[in-house]
């Protein structure tokens, strides 16, 4: 008899001189086929009488597959049904046992083998847990996180003709900024409440106004105003819903359909190259988006609409001046998107009301709203953009194209716009990205005037901290008034973003 099979039958032995009890009960033979297997399973399949949907399936499939101290019989059974004896009990618990404490003992060896690093870390961890307690204590809020961005704008122009974009604006060197804090503040996790404070002197010169206008033009006088008040919240897996007294069309849609993300000039990348539709207009605003359920990176379906009425009509109680669903200076906008991150595309539809902006461009004054001019607006755009696989050589591409129906009383104006944007990301594998957009902002395709010529950007960005970008750009416009002669703009314009 094998050594370890007799330590087993000894304590029955002395049992039986203790209790005396008879050899039926002891079962001698039970525990002799039991402790006869001496190989160990390896994993719970190896026994053919155990199955998943047995109760305790998990339990032996981890003494077995985790601690490797369960045995069978010789037959290959476990016979989990059947009534243990004391000395099998007292095999299975001995085995496991061994087990554990050869893990205990290669623990030991490994802890005190690594004494040091592991007094390094925990002194790290404390350190941790103190400065997080400190930064609880003092935090801003437990519900809100703060973001800023600060954007120098340093920058000229050169006109050839007399149609300057500001009546005044000379052709030296400017020098303007812009800084935005952020509140976002989340009540769910799920759920956002948007706040923006805005500040900066941008509208008393030409980067602010007309063609030459910037993507980051915004307020003038060094005043501090509030730019963005909305509230984003779920609704169910698929919808969302966005409201808000300052909230902006082009923020609440289902899809960006553009890779062309750097931002020279307002009419080119700010407003995706289709200025008619997308005319970025803020105010009072309710949508609804909904965006279809798939697989992380598969393409999906995008439906998106919201209502807004611009920031001077929405707070006013006359509806023939204002009001929500008033007569002026409401948009209806539309966008019906698909694609994933790689590629995608996009219709959209505007319904500008009296007063609601037409997107600029070459669009005659005369056809902006005033107390004995009612305007209204069809306007549509349809926008794609592709991104290769690899960054090197070819460009990732976006395109855009938008066409309106401008009514003024009696009189129709059909317009149309469009431009192409090249983006080379990773420039000779550094963190630089170069931009080449052209087109031609929004223009009367109807007039008797010839379309105009290709304006164009190039800019390249450079990130030189984590956060920290410069962009230096140029630019050309043919003409500031369609159908003028000698009217060109060259510019050149250098804008250094700070993110905190």
């Amino acid at each position: 008899m094998k050594l370890f099979q007799q330590l087993l039958v000894a304590p029955a032995a002395l049992g039986l001189l203790a209790t005396g009890v008879n050899a039926a009960e002891l079962n001698i033979n039970g525990v002799s086929d039991y402790a006869a297997s001496a190989d160990q399973v390896t994993s719970v399949t190896q026994f053919s009488d155990v199955y998943p949907t047995d109760w305790a399936y998990q339990a032996l499939a981890g003494l077995v597959e985790t601690y490797g101290c369960v045995a069978g019989y010789p037959n290959g059974t476990f016979r989990g049904n059947r009534a243990m004896t004391r000395y099998e009990a007292a095999a299975l618990l001995n085995a496991c046992l061994d087990r554990v404490t050869e893990v205990t003992d290669e623990l030991r060896r490994l802890m005190a083998e690594f004494e040091t690093e592991l007094a390094i870390l925990k002194g790290r961890v404390d350190g941790l847990e103190a400065k997080v307690g400190e930064l609880e204590a003092t935090q801003f809020s437990t519900t809100t996180k703060l973001k800023g961005k600060s954007t120098f704008i340093v920058g000229g122009v050169d006109f050839e003709g007399t149609n300057r974009p500001k009546a005044g604006t000379g052709e030296g060197l400017v020098a303007q900024y812009d800084t935005r804090i952020g509140l976002k503040t989340s009540f769910t996790g799920k759920d956002l409440l948007f706040t923006r404070l805005r500040v900066g002197n941008m509208d008393n010169e030409v980067f602010a106004e007309g063609l030459t206008k910037l993507d980051t033009a915004g307020p003038d006088g060094s005043t501090l105003e509030l730019d963005r008040l909305y509230y984003k919240f779920p609704v169910g897996d698929e919808f969302t819903v966005v409201a808000g007294p300052m909230a902006r069309n082009t923020e609440s849609l289902g899809i960006k359909p553009t890779a062309y993300t750097t931002k020279t000039l307002n009419f080119f990348g700010g407003q995706w190259g289709t200025q008619n539709v997308h005319n970025k207009e803020t105010g009072a605003l309710a949508g609804v988006i909904w965006k279809q359920k798939v697989a992380k990176g598969e393409p999906r379906f995008t439906v998106a609409a919201n209502y807004l009425v611009e920031e001077e009509h929405a707070n006013q109680s006359d509806g023939a001046s204002g009001g929500v669903f008033g007569d002026q200076g409401a948009n209806t906008t539309v966008q019906v998107g698909y694609g994933n991150k790689k590629w995608g595309g996009a219709l959209a539809y505007r319904y500008g009301q009296c007063s609601a902006g037409q997107g600029g461009g070459y669009v005659s004054s005369s056809y902006s709203c005033s107390s004995t001019n009612d305007v209204y607006s069809q306007n549509y755009a349809v926008n794609g953009f592709w991104k290769p696989s690899e960054t090197g050589f070819i460009p990732a591409i976006s395109a855009g194209y938008g066409w309106s129906s401008i009514e003024n009383g009696s009189a129709d104006l059909d317009t149309a716009n469009w431009m192409v944007g090249l983006t080379w990301a990773k420039v000779a594998n550094t963190r630089h990205t170069f931009n080449f957009g052209f087109g031609v902002p929004q223009y009367d395709t109807d007039g008797g005037t010839d379309a105009p010529d290709l304006s164009w950007e190039a800019s390249l960005k450079m990130k030189v901290a984590n956060n920290i970008t410069v962009v230096p750009a140029i630019f050309y416009i043919p003409e500031q008034v369609q159908g003028a002669s000698n009217d060109e703009v060259f510019g050149g314009v250098v804008q250094t973003v700070f993110k905190f």
